[in-house]
């Protein structure tokens, strides 16, 4: 039986009718691609509950962080506001589905996404968001392998 990752969906693991953990850590890709970034602007795309966001704000980056669930944004806002004004100010929280959304182009300096499960084709997506990346930008995005 497949899941259908729509925003009913995602509202709904969100609000916690489906077992989840908090996840506050950032995801070990993303530290291990960026931590000898220069900060700068960056995307992130499905940011659900924010830990990669987060992480990157309390390095001195400007993060655009989008996801369609209204109630992840929420939790992640929340966890923005915990650590101090210096981190939540530097995170736009966007509630948008990535399925339809454009980002600017060649706007940001990193453009990641964690896991994302797009609705429709990912190749569609992830076009968008390097079309999203700024000369001389970093483009990261981290998934599952595909089956054989």
């Amino acid at each position: 039986m497949s899941e259908q990752f729509d925003r009913a969906y995602w509202e709904d693991r969100y609000r916690g009718h489906h077992p989840s953990h908090p996840h506050r850590e950032p995801n070990p890709y993303l530290v291990a691609e960026t931590t000898d970034l220069a900060p700068g602007t960056a995307l992130e795309a499905g940011c659900g509950e924010g830990a990669e966001a987060i992480w990157l704000a309390s390095r001195g980056w400007r993060v655009t962080a989008v996801d369609i669930a209204a109630a992840a944004l929420d939790r992640a806002r929340e966890h923005a506001r915990n650590l101090g004004a210096d981190v939540a100010d530097r995170v736009e929280w966007v509630r948008a589905d990535l399925t339809g959304w454009v980002p600017a182009e060649e706007h940001f300096d990193l453009v990641c996404a964690h896991y994302v499960h797009p609705a429709t084709p990912g190749e569609t997506l992830f076009t968008r968001l390097a079309a999203a990346v700024a000369p001389g930008g970093t483009l990261l995005v981290v998934g599952h392998a595909p089956a054989p």
